[in-house]
Order: structure tokens, then sequence, then C-alpha cells
């Protein structure tokens, strides 16, 4: 069990003004795993003087001086690797293998690229008799998701380490306990007091004293279409600067010149990663109508062939959803694919075969979708797929382009020139072409009701300085 009764304000541990705890369930037990500060705006109020007052000084370190921090978080996280990895295949249900990889793995290999980035990237450039510099924005209110969650944490608070900003860290209190872990981290490595505060607690308490708190500059937010939009109203009545990745509904075309037999089994897993938790998920795959039987063959040969199991146990399988409510939520999805006349070719309702304990979902295939249902427009955020037929280059793209969402997407083809000719078309943050992989030093960001701004690599930085101009 870890039990967190403080947070994290001004360079120390402190109690909660916040009434109770909140506990952390193991998405694969269904049992308390641990609990936290159940957080106030009196908390917030706290944190955000503490940055306020911490900023003049962290944002005049050099950059060489900031950089040492950065490359000293980056190997206490590796050093604490394998136990982030256990809490968060815990928190998440991400089964320990991938979670080694990625929900470990990425965020200390971000960190040390944001460090890295501060050897060669430009705070001041001329522009005639104009000294053009970009400064820090001033404090940061962060406030992350469950799904990835310290990845998603690194992406906002390096960067914007590295711009020379200080912050004030709402974690998703559902898979919180990784940020308490790296709150340790910070104080290990000596932070100077007041550049990373970290409040736990819900979303409408101490997420909207976020927004709304008239001494933080930006807010930069991770989560449903529904909570951004909140945010960006709340941030609006102080004008500060908002971030927003939010939510995906991503299409994966498939060209007709494509190798089926090898490209769908991948698409399918570019569904599925972390169950179907993840913004970015390929939940549409647009196959042309002439090789569509073809295609849901293949699909439901992988999806059969997909086995879920105990997030502890080393192996590529799926583990669980979250949560109860994202279990729920994922099963409603797939009765209304059912009542508006898709078929399920692979999966469906209820609990794979002895898996009753821990929130399991059948890896789900549905064919005969149009774009129109509601499996294919909204984010469902489980292992559910659907597949749509296109008749040619232009009406795959024209489905592809018709979503609320533009986060992330797929092409493939035999012809690379080709694939990358449909991926300028479409309307979307990022584009995968021809199973290119993930790269975390490439802008991260979505288009349309997907959000705005990016993280990761130099923009992630650029997106917490502000431009001055200096004429002489």
């Amino acid at each position: 069990m870890r039990n967190y009764e403080q947070i994290y304000i001004d360079g120390a541990w402190v109690a909660s003004d916040g009434e109770g705890a909140i506990d952390v369930v193991n998405a694969g037990t269904e049992k308390v795993m641990g609990s936290i500060p159940n957080g106030s705006a009196s908390d917030v109020a706290r944190a955000v003087a503490a940055a306020k007052a911490a900023f003049e000084s962290w944002s005049q370190t050099p950059v060489e001086e900031r950089q040492k921090y950065l490359v000293r978080l980056n190997e206490a996280l590796q050093a604490r690797s394998a136990e982030i990895a256990e809490v968060i295949a815990g928190e998440v249900g991400m089964p320990i293998t991938w979670s080694t990889m990625i929900q470990a793995g990425l965020p200390a290999g971000n960190m040390q690229t944001f460090a890295t980035l501060l050897d060669t990237f430009e705070f001041e450039e001329e522009i005639g008799n104009s000294l053009v510099v970009k400064e820090p924005v001033g404090v940061v209110g962060a406030i992350t998701p469950w799904n990835y969650p310290l990845h998603q944490i690194i992406c906002k608070v390096g960067g914007a380490l590295a711009a020379g900003c200080t912050i004030v860290l709402k974690p998703s209190e559902v898979a919180p306990l990784n940020a308490f872990i790296l709150a340790e981290i910070m104080h290990e490595v000596g932070l100077p007091a007041g550049v990373f505060n970290l409040v736990s607690g819900t979303g409408p308490e101490v997420g909207a004293a976020i927004s709304s708190h008239p001494d933080i500059d930006m807010v930069s937010f991770t989560g449903s279409t529904r909570a951004g939009k909140a945010v960006a109203a709340s941030a609006a009545e102080t004008v500060k600067r908002v971030a927003l990745e939010l939510g995906g509904k991503s299409a994966n075309i498939v060209l007709d010149d494509a190798d089926f037999a090898a490209v769908i089994p991948k698409g399918l897993f570019a569904c599925y990663l972390n169950s179907g938790q993840t913004c970015t998920a390929h939940t549409r795959m647009l196959v042309p109508n002439s090789r569509y039987d073809e295609a849901v063959e293949i699909a439901v040969a992988a999806a059969e062939a997909t086995q879920v199991g105990d997030p502890t146990e080393e192996g590529m399988h799926l583990g669980p959803l979250i949560s109860q409510a994202q279990w729920d939520r994922v099963q409603d999805y797939i009765q209304k694919g059912i009542d508006e006349g898709a078929v399920v070719v692979a999966g469906g309702l209820g609990k794979p075969e002895g898996h009753e304990t821990g929130y399991f979902v059948k890896p789900t295939v549905f064919a005969n979708v149009t774009n129109d249902m509601t499996i294919a427009q909204e984010e469902i955020f489980g292992p559910v797929l659907s597949i749509i037929g296109y008749e040619d280059e232009d009406d795959a793209i024209r489905i592809a382009n018709d979503s609320l969402y533009g986060l992330s997407g797929g092409v493939w083809s035999g012809d690379q020139d080709r694939a990358m000719a449909v991926a300028r078309r479409m309307r979307t943050g990022a584009v995968d072409v021809n199973g290119g992989s993930f790269n975390i030093a490439a802008p991260f960001g979505g288009y349309k009701q997907s959000g705005y701004g990016r993280e990761n690599g130099p923009y992630g930085i650029e997106e917490f300085l502000q431009t001055k101009s200096m004429q002489r």
C-alpha cells in the first residue's frame, strides 16, 4: 500500500487543507493499492504563491544550470524505473512488459530529450535593429490524465522547467501515485523550493482552482474534450495562455495496394495498445470496399489471437481497463454499436472468460460500420475497432477527415510516396506512415476539437515561452 498523506508545496511535504483521502484502486485486482490527499482550492493558492515567489529566481537561472537539473531528474527517473513501471501497471492496468518500456521508459527519455535540446535551443535572435528574446511564460498549471500518467506529466513539467517556468501540478486522481514518486525525485535532486509543486485532488475542486487562479500564467491540460472546454472557458476570465491536448478518433487508412496480411494486424495493435486507452488510438480502420471482406477476416483472426491477462505478468498481452466506470462506458459503446446496426465480428459485450476479477474487456472488432455511427464518431477508450469501407482514395480521405477530432492517424500503402501524399491531406496533428514509430522529439498535438498547442521536443519547450522584442 502506498498511502500518501501530504502534498508537496514550496520544497516540502505539507498537510493538505482538504478533507479526507482518495483511494487508488488496482485495475487488475479491484483492490485499493494506495491513497492520496483530497486537496482543496486553498492548497492551490498556497502552491501558486510558492511558484510565483520562485519564478523570478528560477527564470533567471542560467540555461546550463537548468539543464543540470534535468539531467539529474532523468538519472533519478531511470534509477526508479522498475518501481514506476510496477506502480503504473497497478494503477492503469498496462502489463508490466509494456509498462516498463512505455510508462517508465518514455518519461525518462523525454526528460533527457529536453536536457539535450538545451545545448542548442535558441532563446534569442537578431531581427534588424531588434533583439527578440524568448522568455518563460511564468507560473504553469499542469493538469494531467491517467492513461499515460507520468509520460504526460513529464511532457509538461520537463518542457516548462527547460523554459524556465515554475509549476503547479494536478495529476489525475485515478492514477496519481506515480506523480508522488516524481515529487520525491524532485526533492531528492534538490530542485529549488517552489519551482515544482504537487496538489492532488479532483478536477472540480483542484483543477478548477488552477484554471481560474489569476496568478497562474498558463494552463496546460490533457484530458477529455468536455473537460478541456471547461478549462479554456475558466482560463479565459484571466486571459491566461492555454494548451489543450484532448480526445481523438483517429483514422487508419489502408490503401488498396497495401499488404493486408501484414498491415491489418499492425493496425489492430495501433487500436488496442494500453487496452485502447490511448488518445491517439487508430480506432477507425478504413479499407477499400473491394477488399473489405478480406480485411475483416484478417482483423478477426488477429483480434481472436490477442490475449488478455494479469498486468503483473510479463508478456505482450492486454491488461484491464483502469476502472469500473471506464468498463461500463466501453460496454455502453459496444451496445450502441450493436443497436445502430454494426456487426460484432470479434469480442463483444462482457468480460473475457476467466477474467471475472479486474476491469477486463474482450478485444472487439465491429464490421459494417458507417462513419455516422456513434462508435465511429465518439472516443470509446477501449479495445474496440471499427472497420469502415471506402470507394476510392478521395473517399477514404473524406471519411478520415469527417470527425470532430484530429489528433492522429495512419496510412498504409505499398508505395511510400502515395502514402505520404495521403498523409498530407489528413487533417490531424500526426500521421504514422507505413508504421512509422513514435518520435519523442517530434511535436505532438491536435487539430480541431483535439486541442491546440504542441508537446515534446523543441516545440514542447517553445510552448512555455513568450516573445519580447527590444529595439535598439
